[in-house]
């Protein structure tokens, strides 16, 4: 398997979508395409095997499920993990003949995407700093108060200028690296066989990655002891019934509805009290 120009070109694009700064906006940039579970879709789409890509970008968010970036400080740049370290994650997998959905693919992957990820921070930094450049554009034709000029410079500042910085750091390291991801994965193929320590080591490593990610995610969610049932509820119902992902989050909803009509309908009984408009009977009844 190959990555050509154009599907290189393609990945690089949607990089900058998916870019923090976002060309795509924050929202739709990195919190939907930036996301390594809808990237994998996009990955997927892109190099023609959706299978393996929605496969491969799932066993990756599971890392950066509670990854925040609070006031610009990034651990890892989701924009190279999901358009760098998915594709690189695929082209692995298919040149070592594993099984896209076995926990050895799902270590590998966690692990390319991770490492891709911290050199990722590179790109967002570099990114950031040549949008100060035009940023002090934008200033400095606000300081000159002549409309004319402000009406000219900001929407360039805004709108064209920062397309710059992400060609540079985001789309070019992007289509480079997916060019040569066959030619790297062929020789970590050579250097570290399947058997070796160092590739034991990666799936080592790639299969407790997922650990931290969940357990940042608790860390963030589960304020109370009784947290702790709901949160394991999703576990027992995938390892003891042996329900899959999409079943058992149809049955969250199912759960979620439930929880969300308890709590109006409390609300209401609630207000309805404080507006003394509540008989005995009802008091007796919601003690009950």
């Amino acid at each position: 398997m190959a990555i050509n120009a154009f599907q290189a070109a393609l990945l690089g694009l949607f990089a900058c979508l998916a870019s923090l700064p976002g060309m795509g906006g924050t929202t739709v940039g990195n919190y939907t395409l930036g996301r390594p579970l809808v990237a994998g879709l996009v990955v997927g789409v892109i190099l023609g095997d959706v299978q393996t890509g929605i496969i491969v970008g799932a066993a990756i968010q599971l890392v950066y499920i509670a990854l925040v970036t609070p006031g610009g400080t990034v651990s890892a740049d989701v924009r190279a993990v999901s358009y760098i370290g998915i594709p690189l994650a695929i082209l692995a997998i298919k040149a070592y003949g594993l099984d896209p959905s076995s926990v050895e693919a799902a270590s590998q992957a966690a692990a390319i995407g991770a490492a891709v990820g911290t050199l990722g921070t590179v790109l967002f930094y570099g990114t950031a700093t040549m949008n100060l450049v035009w940023q002090g554009i934008g200033w400095r034709a606000m300081e000159t108060k002549e409309w004319g000029r402000i009406k000219k410079t900001i929407p360039m500042v805004d709108f064209v200028f920062p397309w710059v910085s992400h060609i540079i750091f985001s789309f070019i390291p992007t289509f480079f690296i997916c060019m040569a991801g066959e030619s790297m994965v062929g020789v970590m193929k050579e250097y570290l066989p399947m058997n070796g320590i160092p590739m034991m080591t990666l799936f080592t490593v790639g299969t407790l990655l997922p650990t931290v990610g969940v357990a940042i995610l608790c860390k963030q969610v589960i304020t109370k002891p009784l947290d702790w049932v709901t949160f394991a509820f999703g576990f027992i119902l995938a390892g003891a019934l042996g329900l899959n992902l999409i079943v058992s989050a149809v049955v969250a909803v199912f759960f979620a509805v439930l929880n969300y009509q308890l709590q109006q309908a409390k609300n209401v009984r609630l207000a309805a009290a404080a507006s003394g408009n509540v008989s005995a009977d009802d008091e007796e009844e919601e003690d009950i």
